[in-house]
This record gives C-alpha cells, sequence and structure tokens, in this order.
C-alpha cells in the first residue's frame, strides 16, 4: 500500500481554509501526512490543530512580524528573491510532494519556483474566479464590480496548478457561483458565499491531486 503523501500547505489569511484542511486530515477524508503550514500575516491564527506530530508551523515574515502561537515557529525577515529562496529552502527540507496554496498572497518568484520543480514537487493554488478572469489580487471584488456593471452573470473558484504567470496554471476543478439579484448586491455578503463554496473547492481538489499522487507511486 502506497505511504500517504507529504502535503506543505501556504496561507496569509485568517486560515478558514486550512482549517478545513486540517478538519478533513483529522477525520480522516484526507489522505496527507508531514503538513507544514507557512504564512504571511500581522495577526496571531486561531486554529484548532490536532496533537499530531505532522502538524507543524511556522512563520516566514516580509517584514517585522510578530510569530503567531502555535507550537513549532521560525521566523525569518526576508525580502523578495531571498524570502522566496528560504522559504523554498524550508519546504524542501521537509520533502513534500506536494504544496498547495490556500489564499497565499505573495507571487511565487523562480527562486521558488524552480527548487521545487527541480525537486519534483507539484504546486497547485486556490484562486476565486473563473479559468482566465480576475487573475491576481481582489479577484472576488473585481468580479463583483463586472457583475454590478453587467459585464459578466458569473464567477467561481477554482483549484489549478502553479506556473509563473500568476492563476494561469491548468485548472484542476472549477465551481461556477452564478450571480443571483437580491442575494449579491452586499460585496461583503456576497465574499462570505465565495468562502464558504472555497472551502469545499478545496477539499475535493485536494482529494483530486492526492489521488492522482498515489496513483502514480504503484
Amino acid at each position: 500500500m502506497p505511504s500517504p503523501i507529504r502535503a506543505t500547505v501556504l496561507i496569509s489569511g485568517n486560515g478558514s481554509n486550512l482549517q478545513a484542511v486540517i478538519d478533513n486530515v483529522a477525520e480522516g477524508k484526507l489522505d496527507t501526512t508531514s503538513s507544514v503550514y507557512c504564512r504571511i500575516a500581522r495577526t496571531p491564527l486561531a486554529l484548532s490543530v490536532p496533537e499530531k506530530p505532522i502538524f507543524l508551523h511556522y512563520t516566514i515574515t516580509l517584514s517585522s512580524i510578530k510569530s503567531s502561537t502555535l507550537r513549532h515557529q521560525r521566523v525569518f525577515k526576508l525580502l523578495g528573491e531571498e524570502y522566496d529562496a528560504e522559504l523554498a529552502r524550508l519546504i524542501l527540507a521537509d520533502s513534500p510532494e506536494l504544496v498547495v496554496c490556500l489564499g497565499f498572497m505573495h507571487i511565487l518568484s523562480p527562486q521558488f519556483l524552480e527548487p521545487l520543480e527541480k525537486a519534483h514537487v507539484r504546486i497547485i493554488n486556490l484562486h476565486p474566479a473563473l479559468p482566465g478572469q480576475f487573475n491576481g489580487v481582489n479577484a472576488i471584488e473585481r468580479a463583483h464590480a463586472a457583475w454590478i456593471e453587467g459585464r459578466i452573470d458569473k464567477t467561481g473558484v477554482m483549484i489549478h496548478d502553479v506556473i509563473s504567470e500568476v492563476d494561469m496554471g491548468k485548472p484542476i476543478l472549477v465551481k461556477e457561483i452564478p450571480f443571483q439579484k437580491g442575494r449579491d448586491e452586499d460585496l461583503e455578503a456576497f465574499e462570505t458565499w465565495v468562502h464558504e463554496t472555497e472551502w469545499g473547492t478545496v477539499i475535493e481538489g485536494v482529494g483530486m491531486v492526492l489521488k492522482e499522487l498515489q496513483a502514480q507511486k504503484q
């Protein structure tokens, strides 16, 4: 029987998508091991993390940011390419087979991508838009504004492979979100709806990739 896939998760926000992954791993619904959680953030995470040695945590900062309160912490104060090279070094030290970016608000440079490609580590990303639409930051806000202006009638979320072009990698899983009058006019409420859609998409998409990687081992 193949060993579980070693997966690393990168986040920047409040950790809601990561919490969904943690919960599903703990319940045995996602077959991963040796997960490392890296983040760029200005506030501590409030995650419910099982007391298992596979759950580690590193805080890697771009500026002077206080580390969070989880059990394992390493703080670096690095900038630009040096940051990406150090991030790649730290991740590769854990020998993952998969890196999952969940709202990781940092454009990964060749200094990060090339070492992981050389090590045959797959990188996937969650992006709150449909393929080819609203690449980069503030995708939800830009899609909402386009709907208000009558230019689109739907948006979505996707899991895709990471390449050097931002949010342009091959889609793995796409979930459409049609706009509805009377429900979606309020941006904040619509953002909540999108994030709730993301949680299910993350689990399904990551699960698909884990199965694919497992099949490659056989």
